[in-house]
């Protein structure tokens, strides 16, 4: 598996330290982002072959608080349009499965959301699958959406929990990634207040892991100010 983002020793005086660099304005907002960033939902990207639509998703995700998108690379690796991700991509955790040996990619993604207590849903316009007015946010959801042409595999559709639509009232059968994936988290975190859910948003520990994280991407030569509060705190 390829991650881009790893867990991150945190800090608080180093915390501090890199803060004294940042505008009060600046952390004000990462504050207000903080506040209703969520894990209790998270979006799964299989194969896709345009970048500029997985990258558009990603953006998507960043605007409806979503913390953690995660990309099945079978044939296909992605690769961030940072004209298309305007910046989101420098805020959320992007998760790449790969499998080097040649097994299951799929296997490997649905294990890992398993493990963290997700129930997997194909986005599918198969006839068995329900409709998004049915589907409920009453557990963490992790939602999969196929390639622009295949849609999601029948690897996909026999491994997850089951398959989700949005009805259709036209002559074509689907909207682009971005689109549903707009409409699916929209709908899902309207939903998700009436279930009042305690882990929701994100826990402490994990608000302080980002704000470490955007801390040291925000501040220019970071790294350097870290040698210097480390030597400073040694002495």
């Amino acid at each position: 598996m390829r991650e881009e983002n790893t867990s991150i020793h945190f800090d608080q005086g180093l915390l501090e330290y890199l803060g004294q660099y940042i505008t009060e304005h600046k952390k004000s907002v990462m504050e207000r982002v903080l506040s209703t960033r969520t894990r209790f939902l998270t979006v799964v990207l299989e194969d896709i072959f345009k970048p500029h639509n997985a990258s558009a998703v990603i953006r998507t995700c960043d605007c409806f608080g979503l913390q953690d998108i995660h990309v099945i690379e079978k044939t296909n690796q992605y690769k961030i349009n940072p004209y298309v991700t305007r910046g989101a991509s420098q805020w959320v955790d992007l998760h790449k499965h790969f499998q080097e040996d040649g097994s299951s990619s799929v296997d490997a993604c649905f294990a890992e959301l398993r493990s963290k207590g997700y129930k997997i849903l194909g986005t599918s316009p198969s006839p068995t699958s329900i409709s998004i007015y049915d589907l409920q946010p009453s557990e963490k959801l992790a939602l999969v959406f196929g390639n622009e042409h295949e849609g999601i595999s029948e690897e996909v559709k026999q491994k997850a929990d089951g398959l989700v639509h949005i009805p259709m009232f036209g002559f074509t059968d689907s909207f682009n990634i971005s689109v549903s994936a707009s409409i699916f988290l929209h709908d899902l975190i309207q939903k998700a207040g009436a279930f009042a859910h305690a882990d929701f948003y994100l826990s402490e520990d994990e608000k302080n892991q980002l704000r470490m994280k955007w801390y040291r991407e925000i501040v220019k030569h970071s790294d350097i100010h870290e040698k210097v509060y480390w030597k400073h705190k040694s002495t």
